[in-house]
């Protein structure tokens, strides 16, 4: 249905007006939209009224097709069709089912009527005033919300920021305690290396060439090596600074420098005079109460971490350390070399013999051990030629070498056979040394007698190559081990010795290899001795005995000391 009002004046325009708002309420229009449409309406035909002319309102309900229902509002000029593409001015607002009852689309000119409507239009105002102000109320809840939200969020990001700050400073606490923790672990790690460099070797020259070569150019950019025996070995009178000439007297490290230092467990001295402008770290080389020398020092940079001089200090007294060790061998060789020097025996044999013995020590340790020879006359005119070893290396095995050699030498004063030696040998070991043992073998040559007697007690048996160019193993039982706690009667053995024949005796060092046993290289010195010709060992029997050695020792990884005795019988002096 399509109402229709001609306004030409305010009290027409009134009266559509009214008509308007009491036609949306029959509709359902609710009151917001009511006011809003009124509203606009009044705005509108104020100013068609401004204008001047006829105007037309029509107010029509339409369905939509989804079902939906909207009320609409035009305002044309009087003579144009209500129904215009595009007119001046519509509104359209939603509303309930249209209104099917007759509802009178004209109002009352009484002022009854307009004062009712003017009343009415002031209930919708406040309708829409009141709907406002509660919009307000929501508007300003909000408002308070967002304001507590945007503190809220102000407060999160000043905690944001916090623990971001506080977790940079934890990377870079996190960071600091890495590169500390890694720089610990490089110094621990240059230590371990440097004590292995340093303690591989016993050669005091080969140390102090090292020092250098450790700590330049990571922790040092120069090193000077002052010991005292060598400078007062080569009279060496060049100056020395003052902070290192103090620390040699003190016993303590010296930083000599325009400014102190700080470092821990270092005094400061002013800089040298014959190095103004260079730092200088003096550091003594101390072993228990004694002064070896002094380490000098230069750093690599401006001057030292504190750390980094800690770790130096250490570094010097594990180079003490080794220096002393390189010092007690030196020492402990040249006493254990002179010993040997002592010990060995000058040989000399009837004309009917020949003697030619060989002894190199082991190239490590003390190059000293218990492996001996002896080659000596009894009264009887015998000869008794004998080598032994004692368990061990060193200065105690070159001692108890000694005491056994000289009690042999006694017990043969009586011309006791090679195995009553032995067991007077056995006894005397057992009584004098109860933890000490040796291995001997003795062979006694009497002047006019073909025969050969020998005796061993826990020895390599003794090879023979005989005239006709053979040679063997002396494979005969020997007694055991001299000093072990069991009582033996070591026995004598005898073999016919025809001229040319040669004896060799001989340490286990010679002919025992790692991994392979014993046998294998007594195989090899049978083989070696055969391949000589009687000739050969006539005229020249320490010539042989080097080429014995050089073939039997090729393979030999010279950890242990070696002993050879050769004992040949001439062929043109047999009998």
């Amino acid at each position: 249905m399509t109402y229709t009002w001609r306004i030409t004046d305010v009290t027409r325009a009134a009266r559509a007006r009214i008509a308007v708002a009491r036609l949306s309420t029959a509709h359902g229009v609710s009151t917001l939209d009511r006011a809003r449409i009124t509203a606009a309406l009044s705005t509108h035909l104020r100013q068609c009224l401004t204008k001047g002319g006829a105007w037309l309102v029509t107010l029509s309900a339409v369905a939509a097709p989804r079902g939906e229902h909207h009320l609409h509002v035009r305002v044309v000029p009087e003579g144009e069709p209500l129904i215009a593409p595009a007119p001046p001015w519509q509104m359209s607002v939603p509303c309930a089912a249209p209104h099917t009852a007759a509802v009178g689309g004209s109002v009352p000119e009484d002022r009854a009527t307009l004062a009712e409507a003017l009343l009415g239009a002031d209930e919708d105002t406040a309708a829409v005033l009141g709907k406002l102000a509660e919009q307000e109320e929501l508007v300003a809840f909000h408002r308070e919300e967002l304001h507590q939200t945007n503190q809220g969020v102000l407060a999160l990001h000043a905690e944001l920021d916090s623990a971001d700050r506080a977790q940079r400073e934890a990377f870079a606490a996190e960071h600091a305690a890495r590169q500390e923790a890694e720089s610990a672990r490089r110094r621990l790690t240059f230590l371990a290396d440097a004590s292995a460099v340093l303690t591989a070797s016993l050669d005091q020259d080969e140390i102090v060439r090292r020092l250098p070569e450790l700590l330049v150019p990571q922790y040092a950019r120069s090193v000077d090596v002052w010991l005292f025996e060598n400078d007062a070995a080569r009279h060496r009178s060049a100056p020395r600074p003052a902070a290192a000439v103090r620390a040699a007297r003190t016993g303590r490290p010296q930083y000599a420098a325009e400014a102190p230092g700080g470092l821990p467990g270092v005094e400061d001295r002013p800089p040298s005079a014959l190095a103004p402008g260079s730092p200088m770290l003096c550091v003594p080389l101390r072993i228990r109460r004694a002064t070896l020398g002094v380490l000098t020092l230069s750093p690599p940079g401006a001057r030292w971490d504190p750390d980094d001089a800690v770790m130096l200090l250490e570094f010097t007294r594990r180079a003490s350390i080794a220096l002393d060790n390189a010092r007690r061998f030196e020492h402990n060789r040249d006493i254990a070399e002179t010993l040997q020097r002592a010990l060995l025996t000058e040989l000399s044999a009837p004309p009917r013999l020949r003697l030619a013995a060989r002894y190199l020590p082991a190239t490590h340790g003390l190059n000293i051990g218990g492996d001996w020879y002896d080659a000596f006359r009894q009264p009887d005119g015998s000869l008794i030629t004998v080598v032994g070893d004692v368990t061990g290396h060193g200065l105690h095995a070159a001692v108890m070498m000694s005491q056994l050699r000289t009690a042999l030498r006694a017990y043969a004063v009586d011309n006791a056979s090679p195995g009553q030696l032995l067991t007077r040998l056995h006894d005397f070991l057992h009584h004098l040394q109860p933890d000490l043992y040796a291995t001997a073998v003795i062979a006694r040559f009497r002047p006019g007698d073909p025969t050969l007697t020998w005796a061993a007690a826990g020895h390599p048996p003794p090879v023979l190559r005989t005239g006709d160019g053979s040679a063997r193993a002396l494979d005969a039982k020997p007694g055991a081990m001299l000093g072990i706690p069991l009582r033996q009667d070591i026995a004598d053995h005898t073999e016919r010795l025809p001229p040319g024949s040669t004896l060799a005796l001989y340490t286990d060092g010679l002919v025992e290899r790692r991994g392979l046993g014993i046998d294998p290289g007594i195989d090899r010195l049978a083989a070696t001795l055969a391949g000589f010709t009687a000739a050969e060992l006539d005229q020249d029997l320490d010539a042989a005995a080097d080429r014995i050695l050089r073939p039997m020792l090729s393979d030999s990884e010279g950890d242990d000391d070696v002993c050879m005795l050769l004992c040949h019988v001439r062929e043109d002096e047999g009998t």
